[in-house]
C-alpha cells in the first residue's frame, strides 16, 4: 500500500505553499484593505494541515490508536493552532504598524503597543507553534515505529516529499528564530533512524519522510551556520 507515500508527498507540498509561498501575496486584501491577502489565505493553513497530520496519524499505525495518543495528538495540534493563529493576526498588526511608520503617517515602533505585538509576533507565537510541528512529528514517528500498518515505502514520492519538507522546516525555524528547537530535533531524528531505524524505512514511509526531511534540514543548517558563523534570519542577510 503505497498511498501513505503520496499522502506525505501532499502533506509537503501543501506546507511549503501555507508556510512559504503566502509571502507573495502581501497586498491589501480588497474585501478588507487592512488585511492582505496573505492574512485571508493564512486562515486556511490549520483547516488544511491539521486535517492532513490526522489522516498520517491514521495511516500510518496500525489498528485502532490508544486513547492517550489521541489525547497527546490533539493537544500539541492546539499547540500547533494557537500558535499558527497568533502569529498569523500579530503579524498582521505589526505589517500594518510598520507600513504606517514607513509612510510617516503615524509611528508607534517605539511604544509598548507595537514591542508587545512584537513578542507575540516573533517570539511566543513561533516557540507555540514549532513546538506544535515537533510534538506531532514526534508523534507519527512514534506510532508508526510502535505499530507499523504494513504500508511500502515509495522512495520517490517520499523522497521529493522529504526533500521538500526539510527545506521547508530549515525556512520556518531560521526564519522563526526558533533554531534551538528545530536543529536539536533534525539532529536527532536523524541519528536514532540511521542507527535503529535503517531497517524500517521500507515499510514505513512516515520514517522515511521525516528522515529525509530531517537530513536535508540538518545540513542546511551546518551549512547555514558555519558560512554566517550563526543562525541569522533571511532578513537579517538580505535574502528577503
Amino acid at each position: 500500500m503505497k498511498r501513505l507515500s503520496y499522502t506525505t508527498l501532499v502533506f509537503a507540498v501543501l506546507s511549503v505553499i501555507f508556510f512559504l509561498l503566502l509571502i507573495f501575496f502581501r497586498t491589501p486584501f480588497s474585501i478588507y484593505p487592512l488585511m492582505s491577502y496573505q492574512d485571508a489565505l493564512d486562515l486556511l493553513t490549520p483547516l488544511v494541515l491539521i486535517p492532513l497530520y490526522w489522516l498520517l496519524f491514521k495511516s500510518a499505525a496500525k489498528g485502532e490508536s490508544p486513547t492517550t495518543e489521541e489525547v497527546i495528538f490533539m493537544v500539541f495540534a492546539a499547540l500547533w493552532v494557537l500558535g499558527q493563529g497568533m502569529h498569523l493576526s500579530a503579524n498582521s498588526v505589526n505589517n500594518l504598524i510598520e507600513a504606517l511608520a514607513e509612510k510617516q503617517s503615524i509611528d508607534i515602533t517605539t511604544t509598548d503597543i507595537y514591542r508587545l505585538t512584537y513578542f507575540y509576533d516573533e517570539h511566543l507565537s513561533h516557540y507555540a507553534w514549532h513546538a506544535g510541528i515537533l510534538g506531532l512529528a514526534a508523534l507519527l514517528i512514534y506510532g508508526e515505529w510502535k505499530r507499523p500498518a504494513g504500508n511500502t515505502t515509495l522512495w520517490w514520492a517520499t523522497g521529493l516529499g522529504g526533500f521538500i519538507y526539510g527545506f521547508t522546516y530549515f525556512c520556518i525555524f531560521l526564519e522563526g528564530q526558533t533554531v534551538p528547537l528545530g536543529l536539536p530535533f533534525a539532529v536527532i531524528v536523524t541519528l536514532l533512524t540511521l542507527l535503529w531505524g535503517r531497517q524500517n524505512l521500507k515499510q514505513q514511509p512516515l520514517l522515511a519522510f521525516f528522515f529525509v526531511a530531517c537530513l536535508v534540514a540538518t545540513l542546511l543548517f551546518v551549512g547555514w551556520g558555519l558560512y554566517w558563523d550563526g543562525f541569522p534570519q533571511f532578513t537579517d542577510v538580505g535574502l528577503i
